[in-house]
Formats: C-alpha cells, structure tokens, sequence
C-alpha cells in the first residue's frame, strides 16, 4: 500500500453533487487515494485543474459551461501529460471517440463496480489507458463503420426530428426525389430498413440527440 503522503491526488467534476459526493466517498475509502477538489462545471473544472495540479482527473461528459470533451482538450492543451478519465452516463459511439481523441486516458460508465473505478484510477495514474471491452467493442464498431456525408447527416438529424420527405427537402433547398436517395444511402449505411430503425440506430451511435 502506499505511503501516506504518496496518495494519488484525484480531482472530481460532475455537475451533480450526490455523484460527486458517491465516488468520493468510494475513492478516499481506498488506501493512497484522495479526492483532493471537485468541480461542478467545465470552466470550474479547467481552473481547479490547474490550481491543484491532481494525478487524476475525473470529468463527467455532459457539464454546464464547457462539456466534457472540451475540458478535456482545454486541459490538455497546457498539460500535455495530464491523466483524464472520462465518467459518465453516456456510452454512445461518437461520445467514446471524442472524449479519447481529446486525450482522455480512461472512458467509464457509470454503472462501473467500485473496484474497477478504483482499479481504473491506480492504472490511469500508471502511465496505462483503461477501456472496457464493452466500451472498446463500441468504439471499434463505430471507426469501421462507413462515414456518413455532411448531407446525409443532415437529412439523419431532419428524420429524427419527425420531419417528412417533403419538409426535409425545404429544409435543404432540394428536391423530394433527391431526399429519396439519401434516406436509401443512410438505410444501406446503418443497415436499417426503417425510419424508426435508422433513427433508434442514430441515437445509440451518437448522430444525433434528442434533446
């Protein structure tokens, strides 16, 4: 075990309190771990990063002011080694690739066992990454899978938010046979047949949200 003074110094962000107060209590629980600042915003979180200076950083994804990912690139833009973890609720493709093209070392749902969040911290500080398999096989699902074009992301975005054929032209300044070939080139590339499963498909990849 280590040392006393030797604890990893951990910095917690989460916009809600109760999470905040859960995974501190976890982590201070576990020899030469301690929670040392916690932030309940993005901004709060770059600031309070750089005022501390902690070991490991644990961000939430979704964070008033800055979200996630950018915290995390804001970070490691004037600390290039920083050990970052991601910790959250969300798990979408799109959300995995981001945070971990930011920099982050570490991606954790938070339905993780507290020892696997303990053992993710000891390993981030390390010098390792961490990524689940469940995590990884989602991120490697979503790099092999073919891009969608700007145009089509659009009409994806248009069709999730109900809109008809007819609409989405207008929406675009195209025509309704030209939206026709999109929706058919969207099926072909999330391996739909539907409206409603190109759009439950978009929402788990992380192509659009419905907020």
């Amino acid at each position: 075990m280590p040392e006393r003074g030797a604890s990893i110094r951990v910095l917690l962000a989460d916009d809600h309190a109760i999470v905040r107060n859960g995974v501190a209590q976890i982590l201070n629980e576990e020899g030469g771990i301690s929670v040392v600042a916690q932030a309940a915003d993005g901004a709060e979180t770059v600031e309070l990063f750089a005022r501390e200076r902690p070991d490991v950083a644990l961000i939430d994804l979704r964070m008033p002011k800055l979200e996630g990912a950018q915290v995390v690139e804001q970070i490691r833009e004037r600390f290039p080694d920083a050990a970052i973890v991601i910790l959250t609720t969300y798990d979408t493709d799109t959300d995995i690739e981001r945070a971990l093209r930011a920099g982050a070392k570490a991606y954790l749902v938070k339905d993780v066992s507290p020892q696997d969040l303990v053992a993710c911290v000891r390993a981030v500080h390390a010098g390792h990454t961490w990524v689940s398999p469940k995590i990884a096989a989602k991120l490697v699902a979503h790099v092999t899978n073919v891009r969608l074009t700007r145009r089509e992301l659009a009409v994806l975005r248009l069709l999730a938010a109900g809109n008809s054929n007819r609409e989405i032209a207008a929406a675009l300044g195209i025509t309704d046979g030209t939206v026709k070939i999109h929706v058919t080139h969207l099926f072909a590339k999330l391996d739909v047949t539907s409206r409603t499963e190109a759009i439950a498909t978009a929402l788990r990849r992380g192509l659009v949200r419905l907020d």
